[in-house]
Protein backbone atom coordinates (compact mmCIF):
# COMPACT_ATOMS: atom_id res chain seq x y z
CA UNK A 1 0.00 0.00 0.00
CA UNK A 2 1.20 3.58 -0.79
CA UNK A 3 1.57 6.32 1.79
CA UNK A 4 -1.42 7.93 -0.26
CA UNK A 5 -4.35 7.94 -2.11
CA UNK A 6 -6.59 10.05 -4.10
CA UNK A 7 -9.46 9.11 -5.36
CA UNK A 8 -12.60 11.45 -7.10
CA UNK A 9 -15.93 10.94 -4.84
CA UNK A 10 -17.76 11.07 -7.98
CA UNK A 11 -15.97 7.81 -8.49
CA UNK A 12 -17.28 5.79 -5.47
CA UNK A 13 -20.20 4.06 -6.12
CA UNK A 14 -23.47 5.83 -5.29
CA UNK A 15 -25.04 3.52 -2.83
CA UNK A 16 -28.62 5.07 -2.95
CA UNK A 17 -30.05 3.27 -5.71
CA UNK A 18 -29.03 -0.02 -4.49
CA UNK A 19 -31.14 0.49 -1.00
CA UNK A 20 -33.70 2.08 -2.77
CA UNK A 21 -33.00 5.68 -2.31
CA UNK A 22 -31.70 6.92 -5.66
CA UNK A 23 -35.07 8.93 -6.12
CA UNK A 24 -33.97 11.02 -2.95
CA UNK A 25 -30.14 11.44 -3.98
CA UNK A 26 -26.96 9.88 -3.70
CA UNK A 27 -24.46 8.26 -1.44
CA UNK A 28 -20.83 7.50 -1.71
CA UNK A 29 -18.60 5.96 0.66
CA UNK A 30 -15.02 5.99 -0.02
CA UNK A 31 -13.07 5.02 2.85
CA UNK A 32 -11.91 1.48 0.76
CA UNK A 33 -11.73 3.53 -2.45
CA UNK A 34 -9.49 5.62 -0.28
CA UNK A 35 -7.94 2.03 1.20
CA UNK A 36 -8.60 4.26 4.68
CA UNK A 37 -7.77 2.02 7.22
CA UNK A 38 -9.27 3.93 10.47
CA UNK A 39 -11.46 7.23 8.26
CA UNK A 40 -14.83 7.14 7.31
CA UNK A 41 -14.90 9.31 4.55
CA UNK A 42 -18.79 9.81 2.80
CA UNK A 43 -20.02 12.26 0.19
CA UNK A 44 -23.88 12.72 0.34
CA UNK A 45 -26.03 14.87 -2.06
CA UNK A 46 -30.00 15.25 -1.53
CA UNK A 47 -32.19 16.69 -4.19
CA UNK A 48 -33.86 20.01 -3.43
CA UNK A 49 -36.80 18.99 -0.73
CA UNK A 50 -35.69 15.65 0.36
CA UNK A 51 -34.95 14.29 3.46
CA UNK A 52 -33.02 11.08 4.06
CA UNK A 53 -34.96 8.09 4.87
CA UNK A 54 -33.45 7.34 7.84
CA UNK A 55 -31.52 8.83 10.54
CA UNK A 56 -28.34 6.58 12.67
CA UNK A 57 -26.41 6.81 15.42
CA UNK A 58 -23.16 5.24 16.50
CA UNK A 59 -21.90 3.63 19.46
CA UNK A 60 -18.44 4.74 19.20
CA UNK A 61 -17.63 6.92 16.39
CA UNK A 62 -18.10 10.96 16.68
CA UNK A 63 -18.22 12.69 13.29
CA UNK A 64 -18.09 15.75 11.51
CA UNK A 65 -20.19 16.66 8.55
CA UNK A 66 -19.28 19.51 6.26
CA UNK A 67 -21.93 21.39 3.92
CA UNK A 68 -20.36 22.02 0.57
CA UNK A 69 -23.26 23.04 -1.17
CA UNK A 70 -26.76 23.74 -0.86
CA UNK A 71 -28.63 24.83 2.39
CA UNK A 72 -31.28 22.66 4.58
CA UNK A 73 -31.54 21.31 8.16
CA UNK A 74 -30.41 18.71 10.15
CA UNK A 75 -32.01 16.61 12.97
CA UNK A 76 -29.54 15.74 16.09
CA UNK A 77 -31.78 14.07 18.55
CA UNK A 78 -34.92 16.50 19.32
CA UNK A 79 -33.04 19.73 17.51
CA UNK A 80 -33.77 20.54 14.17
CA UNK A 81 -31.16 23.36 12.97
CA UNK A 82 -30.59 25.35 9.59
CA UNK A 83 -27.31 24.52 8.21
CA UNK A 84 -26.38 26.15 4.56
CA UNK A 85 -22.55 26.36 3.02
CA UNK A 86 -19.23 25.19 5.21
CA UNK A 87 -21.26 24.78 8.27
CA UNK A 88 -19.14 21.85 9.87
CA UNK A 89 -21.18 20.18 12.52
CA UNK A 90 -19.98 17.83 14.63
CA UNK A 91 -22.14 14.91 16.00
CA UNK A 92 -21.45 12.99 19.23
CA UNK A 93 -21.55 9.07 19.09
CA UNK A 94 -25.24 8.27 20.27
CA UNK A 95 -26.92 11.32 18.99
CA UNK A 96 -29.18 10.54 15.96
CA UNK A 97 -28.80 12.68 12.97
CA UNK A 98 -30.65 13.23 9.72
CA UNK A 99 -30.39 16.03 6.89
CA UNK A 100 -32.61 17.26 5.58
CA UNK A 101 -32.27 19.38 1.57
CA UNK A 102 -33.58 23.09 1.13
CA UNK A 103 -34.88 24.41 -2.03
CA UNK A 104 -31.45 24.43 -3.97
CA UNK A 105 -30.25 20.84 -2.51
CA UNK A 106 -27.74 19.57 -0.39
CA UNK A 107 -24.10 18.63 -0.50
CA UNK A 108 -22.10 17.71 2.63
CA UNK A 109 -18.91 15.45 3.67
CA UNK A 110 -19.04 13.18 6.38
CA UNK A 111 -15.98 12.42 8.25
CA UNK A 112 -15.34 10.48 11.23
CA UNK A 113 -13.05 7.19 12.50
CA UNK A 114 -14.04 3.43 11.35
CA UNK A 115 -15.44 0.84 14.12
CA UNK A 116 -16.73 -2.21 11.88
CA UNK A 117 -19.84 -2.76 12.92
CA UNK A 118 -20.51 0.44 14.74
CA UNK A 119 -23.85 2.18 13.50
CA UNK A 120 -27.34 1.50 13.41
CA UNK A 121 -30.17 2.82 11.24
CA UNK A 122 -33.24 4.47 13.20
CA UNK A 123 -36.22 4.04 10.08
CA UNK A 124 -39.06 6.43 10.48
CA UNK A 125 -37.13 8.42 13.31
CA UNK A 126 -38.15 11.74 11.35
CA UNK A 127 -41.49 12.34 10.57
CA UNK A 128 -43.30 15.37 10.64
Amino acid sequence: MTAYTIHSLDDSQDMAPKFGYGELGEARFARSDLAAEQTGVSFFRLKPGARQAFGHHHDEAEEVYVVLKGSGRVKLDDDIVEISRLDAIRVAPTVVRAFEAGPDGLEWLAFGPHHEGDGALDHGWWTD
